[in-house]
């Protein structure tokens, strides 16, 4: 089993984004790296500037590195950053918009978590059109992963294990319309919130986050007991989400985990001490709301996989 990290998907200052990945590369165990600005095109010319030094440190470190395409393509400008996205060298492409995919034929690239790959025929055929790797959707049960990994066998299959779950993206900027401001003059206020701003209901309760034009959960996503199960599956690779947290830890506390280092519960107890704030949750995974906590097995739950 290997660990993905997703990209950034929150507005960090260009420093600190650049130095988070920098000590990805040099500290991390993880296997593979996506990179790029995937969430608002108008974030992207801040990180521009550090991408190629970004990307050098990474594959430095034996990192595997890809570059995350728009989950949203509406502007012309958008259209043509993602054509130049794919005609980068040596940096294959995470495809998160299907405008992307009928430019990736004959290339080899991965395909992202934001795409609605909900059955085994969607895997094959993104497989055949030269994807290798596959983040299914992080709404989807173990029981909808485990038959997409017996029916696709010629594709890795990853699932998103860790970070705030990507549930909706809208050409509407939500941060921007809350400042009372537009979204061609946003000045980027989403800054003030590099873990999503918090989204409650008329009763007080926390509901979901927002990041500018996507819609997050609340509850942070935590599949650490589930990972072994994950991978007697055929699951390849985890994906953990960058939080404004130690991703540093938390990668080490997975691998850990998987390698039989340390216990489920150990990991869970070190998770949330470097996480106190979040709210964790599994409950997709378990056929059950998105937001909730089960605490069952899922081999218990599904049967003998």
């Amino acid at each position: 089993m290997k660990l993905t990290l997703g990209p950034v998907q929150f507005h960090w200052e260009p420093e600190e984004w650049r130095d988070f990945y920098f000590r990805i590369a040099d500290e991390s165990p993880f296997d593979t790296v996506v990179t790029g600005e995937v969430v608002c095109s108008k974030r992207k010319p801040f990180y521009d500037q550090y991408l190629p030094e970004v990307i050098e440190r990474l594959k430095a470190a034996g990192k595997e590195v890809y570059l995350g395409s728009l989950l949203l393509v509406t502007l012309e400008r958008e259209r043509r950053q993602t054509l130049e996205l794919i005609e980068q060298s040596g940096v294959p492409v995470e495809v998160n918009d299907l405008t992307c995919l009928a430019s990736m034929q004959g290339k080899s690239h991965a395909i992202g978590p934001y795409i609605n790959t909900y059955n085994e025929a969607t895997a094959a055929y993104f497989a055949r059109n030269g994807a290798t790797r596959i983040c299914l959707p992080p709404e989807l049960p173990a029981t909808s992963v485990a038959t997409i990994v017996q029916n696709a066998p010629e594709v890795a299959i990853e699932v998103f294990a860790f970070g705030r779950l990507p549930l909706a993206i809208s050409a509407r900027c939500y941060h921007a319309r809350l400042h009372k401001l537009s979204k061609d003059n946003c000045k980027f206020v989403c800054n003030q919130d590099p873990d999503g701003l918090t989204v409650d209901t008329m009763d007080g309760e926390h509901f979901l986050a927002m990041n500018g034009v996507q819609t997050m959960s609340f509850t942070v996503s935590n599949l650490l007991g589930e990972a072994k199960d994950l991978e007697r599956m055929g699951v390849k690779s985890l994906r953990l989400s960058p939080q404004h947290c130690d991703m540093v830890e938390v990668a080490r506390i997975f691998r850990d985990t998987l390698d039989g280092k340390t216990s489920v519960e150990d990991g869970q107890t070190k998770l949330k001490a470097i996480y106190p704030e979040a709210s964790f949750s599994n409950g997709f995974s378990h056929g059950s709301s998105g937001s909730k906590w089960v605490s069952e097995r899922l081999e218990d739950q599904m049967g003998a996989v």
